[in-house]
Parts: structure tokens; sequence; C-alpha cells
């Protein structure tokens, strides 16, 4: 596995003993491996107690650092020497490499499938619908005399799984941005297309 700088540098913050005591690795890695399979999440994962005498700033670094680490390992489908490597590359001793390969195991069939329905292709537009709505009265009592227009993208995914329709309202005048900026796509397409 190999993770940036700034990844690494978490990591090894993490690792140290002085820094995150036993208690506090073990509420940091759960907390890690929580937010990204759906349990608590962000603030509330780490208002752990044994979280508290640790410096917030620190404490988000080293989150994120797990959290990358763990992601990365799901996507490489890392064994339990591998990862075992790269901590120990990071400074982890024993005891914290056979706890996070331990956590990395229950949840292992679960991060793998979740990574695996994220999926790899950006939507495909189909088909646009659009109406034109005129906007007379607002539900304070001014007068207003705007048409909007209403858009809906139908899309599709490339691994044939229903996505639903992006759906946004807009003025003329964005509708007009939007319609240049869609020209200078396809002319800066079509001039690759040509090379």
């Amino acid at each position: 596995m190999e993770l940036s700088e700034s990844v690494q540098g978490g990591l090894q913050l993490l690792a140290e003993r002085g820094c995150f005591s036993p208690r506090a690795y073990e509420a940091l890695l759960q907390a890690a491996f929580g937010a990204l399979l759906g349990g608590p999440a962000g603030q509330a994962a780490l208002d752990h107690p044994d979280l508290e005498h640790i410096d917030p700033a620190v404490l988000k670094y080293c989150h994120a650092a797990a959290a990358t680490c763990i992601v990365e390992a799901g996507k490489q489908k890392a064994d339990k020497s591998a990862i075992s490597t790269y901590l120990e590359d990071c400074k982890f001793d024993k005891e914290r490499i056979e706890q996070f390969c331990t956590e990395y195991q229950k949840n292992k069939d679960t991060l793998e499938i979740l990574l695996g329905s994220i999926g790899r292709c950006p939507l495909h537009i189909t088909d646009v619908c659009w109406r034109l709505e005129y906007q007379i009265k607002t539900n304070q009592l001014h007068k207003n005399y705007r048409p909007a227009y209403l858009m809906t993208l139908n899309v599709e995914n490339s691994d044939s799984r229903s996505q639903p329709d992006i759906n946004f309202s807009c003025s003329m005048e964005q509708l007009q941005d939007l319609v240049g900026k869609l020209k200078d796509a396809a002319k800066s397409l079509e001039r690759t297309t040509q090379l």
C-alpha cells in the first residue's frame, strides 16, 4: 500500500502511545470504521469520552488518516500481512497492528461491498426535459414576474443500476450560461477527436 506523506504522518501520530492511549486508539479506530460503514458519523463519533483529552485538530487528522488507510486497504483487498507491513513502517507496535487487523477483518466484507457499490463511471445523460414556470407571486405579498425553467436530466449508469433523475430550477440567464458551457465543452471535444 502506498499512501501520501500526510496520511503517513497521521498514522505515525496515531501510533504514538503518548498521544493516543490504548483506549483512545481503540475508540478512534472504531470511529473511523463506523464513519465509513454507516455507524455514528461526523463529530458524534469523535465525542467518545476516551478522546476528549486529545487536541481536536490532531484527532481529526488521525481520524482522516485511519479512514484513508482503511479505504485503501479495502480498495486493494489487502491481506493481514500487507496491512501489518505498512503499519510497521508507520511505527505501529504489534498490539496496535493486531487491533487494526482484527477490526479490519471484522468489517472487510461490508467495506468491500460498500466500495463496490460506489461505481467507476460517471452518470450518462440520456434525455433532458424542461418546462417553463412563470412565478407571479411569492408567499410574501410581493409580486414577482419572473420566468424560471424547471429542468430534469434523465441519467443512466453504465453499471445498469437505476439512478434518480436530476431536477433543478434555473433562471433564463443561468440556463443560457449552462447552454454556453455545454457548447464550449462540445467544441472542445470535437477538436480533441479531430487530432
